[in-house]
């Protein structure tokens, strides 16, 4: 198996390596890395019900749809990322047990116990260490995960939405849980760079297991695949089930309802009741974008005054 140590923390760099490296080569991979803040949805799940739209906008937090299923997970430079692609006969390839056993005996050699437990998640003291998720390519698999070190719990927590219940949808939910940094458990101080070395080291060590680089071809590949995919509102987005969005709340001291049907990120039928000027609006966001700015841009176009806060009671 080749090891490679992922230099960026660029997110997007981060998810087209796996994709690229998944279906462009042969060989099989251990990649570890450490991304900067961003929100990392499932392949099946609808952005804004699953990220606190307002807080990750305001905070330049970008919210990135991976290629596997499965739940929501917050990336920053306290959390590591692990994965694998492994060749693996058809039949037997969705199989997290097998996959996280590795890195359940990588934290026992670093004296930390943990468990597999749920759907698909390790933990630790009965909190939540690392989320998990597969892809399966022809006879291939990408298993990848999250291993919290000394992330940043508050900013996890404000970047992922706690009220869902104004969004219906068909879409994969998210199944939150208790979540706990593994740093005070660990003997020795260290951040999340000097743990994923230590991870590395650990997996380099067996047998074997080379240390690699990504060729001028991949890194090519992998540009590509940011820029053409990981990047484009219509992969991040518009990707997947569609939903209809309900609401109620104020703007201006006057009481207002929103109902709204979204299909491939366009807004397609929305329905605006109260009292106010704003009643007006809802044909006219037929076939706008369900963005924040998108939105705002209509509402002037039409001469409705709307704070950047109001904008968010959209979403």
């Amino acid at each position: 198996m080749l090891c490679i140590k992922l230099r960026s923390s660029d997110p997007f760099i981060s998810l087209a390596t796996e994709e690229y490296l998944l279906k462009n080569t042969e060989e099989e991979y251990f990649i570890v890395g450490i991304n900067d803040p961003s929100v990392i949805i499932g392949k099946h799940q609808v952005a804004h019900r699953e990220a606190d739209t307002e807080f990750v906008t305001r905070n330049n937090i970008p919210v990135i749809r991976r290629i596997s299923g499965g739940g929501t997970v917050y990336h920053d430079s306290g959390n590591i990322n692990f994965s694998f692609i492994l060749r693996s006969a058809k039949g037997r390839q969705v199989d997290f047990r097998k996959y996280v056993q590795p890195v359940i005996e990588f934290l026992a050699s670093v004296n930390i116990t943990a468990e597999f437990g749920g759907k698909n998640d390790l933990k630790s003291d009965g909190f939540k260490i690392s989320g998990n998720a597969e892809h399966i390519f022809r006879e291939r698999v990408l298993h990848h995960g999250t291993l919290l070190i000394n992330a940043d719990i508050d900013t996890m927590k404000r970047s992922l939405r706690k009220d869902t219940s104004c969004y219906l949808t068909r879409a994969v939910h998210s199944n939150p849980a208790p979540v706990m940094n593994l740093k005070g458990k660990l003997s020795e101080r260290m951040d999340a760079e000097e743990f994923s070395s230590q991870m590395w080291d650990f997996f380099l060590n067996e047998k074997e297991n080379h240390p690699a680089i990504l060729s001028p071809e991949a890194e090519t590949g992998i540009r590509s695949l940011v820029n053409d995919k990981y990047k484009k509102w219509e992969w991040n987005y518009a990707y997947g089930p569609g939903y209809i969005f309900t609401g109620r709340f104020q703007i201006n001291n006057i009481s207002y309802s929103c109902s709204m049907s979204v299909a491939e990120g366009i807004i397609r039928e929305c329905d605006i009741e109260g009292s106010g000027e704003i009643t007006r609006i809802g044909k006219s966001l037929s076939g706008c974008r369900h963005m924040p700015g998108d939105m705002m841009k209509i509402f002037l176009d039409h001469n409705i005054p709307v704070s950047e806060s109001d904008i968010f009671k959209f979403f």
